[in-house]
């Protein structure tokens, strides 16, 4: 079924792609009306393998990714790079029962009874229901209707974080939040298999293949999804309590695609330290910014707290007691020493005290962080 939704998922994107070549355009209703017809078709039964509704909701997905990125900035998906996954989003074809503790049974359309370990509980009313694989493992997941609303603002003191490479997460208050989400046994494991991967033989016709290498690839996605599993519950964990302690969490408006953009450059301006832009790529990366912004704006909505974002601009240069702006008061990657007042701190506590008065700010002024407003804030009323 994963094989079904890919195939239909990258000829309906080349499809728009020809029609927008010709200068024409083909939407969601037609493909759909192409598919059921084309499942008629003998040369073409292997489509009926899926559900007629799990391939619309592939069109669907290809449809909103087109209007939201564009049609040629919507990316194949490979067999092989790609992990399997497809939606049943009616549910009314969709039951589940909880069959013990630790197990549960859920209806799928064309599958029937399907049991699977049940993590926890659904919470809500079900809205559909996603079958992945990640690492080796199926995995299906539950959207759910809580009927939860924005919870109220909870009233607690404000914090700045700031998000660096040696250290994960650094907060205005002098925490330091880090954790090795590769152990060294790990990492020379990954490296082998890497060098593995790269001399085992690559056979480029469809009808044979290489089980060597396909044994290599099982092996590094199982240990990559084992990496990225402690760094989503690293995130998730330190987001939900920075959100529980404080009523803002401020932090930095990063733009982490074009921060990790390579610096090779091109044949006619070749690019300069590309190795070691490589490895500040990796590092920044390995970090996950992107995902645990995700779940702070997420676990924000429970806790009656606020995200803000602010201009990273000269927050790692100025120093938070005088506020003067100076490269050179950045004497190493962790101290920061003024040049102008002599005040000294951890470089990524002063960065994050910098971003909390950055957030307190733009609170003040009631507009976005991106933009500079003429807004003061509104003076105080003194008593007479």
């Amino acid at each position: 079924m994963g094989a079904v939704c890919r195939a239909v998922w990258n000829t309906a994107l080349e499809q728009r792609r020809m029609y927008r070549r010709r200068g024409g355009f083909v939407g969601y209703n037609e493909q759909a009306r192409q598919v059921a017809e084309a499942k008629k078709d003998p040369d073409c039964a292997w489509l009926a393998d899926a559900p007629s509704h799990t391939l619309q909701q592939t069109l669907r997905d290809l449809d909103h990714a087109c209007k939201a990125h564009g049609t040629w900035k919507v990316r194949w998906r490979s067999k092989a790079r790609t992990a399997p996954s497809f939606r049943f989003p009616d549910r009314s074809q969709i039951a589940v029962r909880r069959v013990s503790r630790r197990w549960g049974e859920v209806r799928l359309p064309k599958f029937g009874l399907v049991r699977f370990r049940w993590s926890r509980p659904l919470g809500g009313v079900l809205r559909n229901a996603t079958v992945s694989r990640d690492g080796g493992r199926w995995y299906i997941s539950f959207c759910v209707e809580d009927g939860v609303t924005k919870a109220a603002p909870n009233g607690r003191p404000p914090v700045g974080v700031d998000r660096g490479v040696a250290v994960a997460l650094a907060t205005s208050d002098g925490g330091l939040d880090d954790q090795e989400f590769v152990t060294p046994g790990e990492a020379a494991r990954l490296k082998r298999l890497q060098q593995r991967l790269s001399r085992s033989l690559r056979v480029h016709d469809r009808n044979r293949g290489s089980k060597r290498r396909d044994a290599t690839r099982a092996q590094l996605g199982r240990l990559n999804a084992r990496i990225r599993a402690r760094r989503r519950d690293f995130a998730a964990q330190t987001a939900v309590r920075l959100v529980r302690e404080h009523g803002l969490v401020a932090v930095e408006g990063l733009r982490i695609k074009n921060m990790t953009a390579s610096a090779k450059g091109t044949v006619e301006q070749p690019g300069r330290n590309v190795r070691q832009k490589a490895g500040l790529n990796r590092a920044i990366l390995s970090k996950g910014w992107g995902g645990f912004l995700l779940k702070l704006e997420h676990a924000a909505r429970y806790h009656g707290a606020k995200i803000e974002k602010v201009n990273p601009a000269y927050t790692s240069q100025t120093c938070n007691a005088c506020k003067h702006v100076a490269p050179e008061s950045r004497k190493s990657q962790a101290v920061f020493r003024c040049v102008a007042c002599g005040h000294q701190d951890h470089a990524d506590v002063n960065t994050a005290k910098n971003i909390l008065a950055a957030g307190l700010a733009v609170t003040g002024r009631g507009d976005l962080a991106d933009g500079r407003s003429a807004k003061r804030q509104p003076p105080e009323l003194i008593a007479a």
